[in-house]
């Protein structure tokens, strides 16, 4: 019987340990819960953020396939600019012509192109200077667009070149690179 007491003490002291941990197992069930809550809305931030980098990313990686290709096209539309400059726009075969770069012209901007604009003071982020002539106008004015420049939504594709004002030096008429 010595034993049977024995079993039996030891299984009332184990129910009296299960008793014990019952009343904080409800708080550690709960602290436990809150804890893998808590990771999962961690979880689900990171998934999001995770989200909408990877689209940045991708509307990135298209806009800059989008500006390869469209610089590649640039010296096609200046001589589209420098054809219609030339002939001028009274010849019926130009008219047709013309017609054709503004089609191109709205393919372009319909993709996100924007020309620079060049009119006004010298801007080194958008202009590049390919000549200083002496004038009468304030010197750093844009006197001149050699060449359009072009933007593709924030990208840089070309500066406009320019000609830009050296100011009065009482010489007129001369030019210097």
């Amino acid at each position: 019987m010595g034993e049977k007491d024995q079993k039996s003490s030891n299984g009332a002291g184990q129910d009296e340990i299960k008793q014990d941990e019952k009343p904080s197992k409800p708080e550690a069930d709960s602290d436990e819960c809150a804890e893998v809550r808590d990771r999962l809305l961690r979880l689900a931030a990171e998934f999001d953020n995770y989200k909408k980098r990877v689209a940045k990313e991708i509307d990135g990686a298209k806009d800059m396939g989008r500006a390869d290709v469209i610089v590649r096209l640039l010296p096609t539309l200046d001589e589209f600019e420098l054809a219609l400059d030339a002939f001028g726009k009274e010849d019926e075969h130009m008219k047709g012509v013309a017609l054709i770069f503004s089609n191109f012209i709205s393919a372009l901007k319909s993709q996100g192109l924007k020309e620079i604009d060049a009119a006004g003071k010298f801007d080194p982020y958008k202009h590049e200077i390919v000549m200083g002539r002496k004038s009468d106008r304030p010197e750093g004015e844009i006197l001149e667009v050699v060449r359009n420049g072009y933007m593709l939504n924030s990208i840089m594709l070309r500066p406009a070149s320019v000609i830009i004002s050296k100011g009065d030096d009482g010489k007129e008429g001369e030019q210097s690179e």
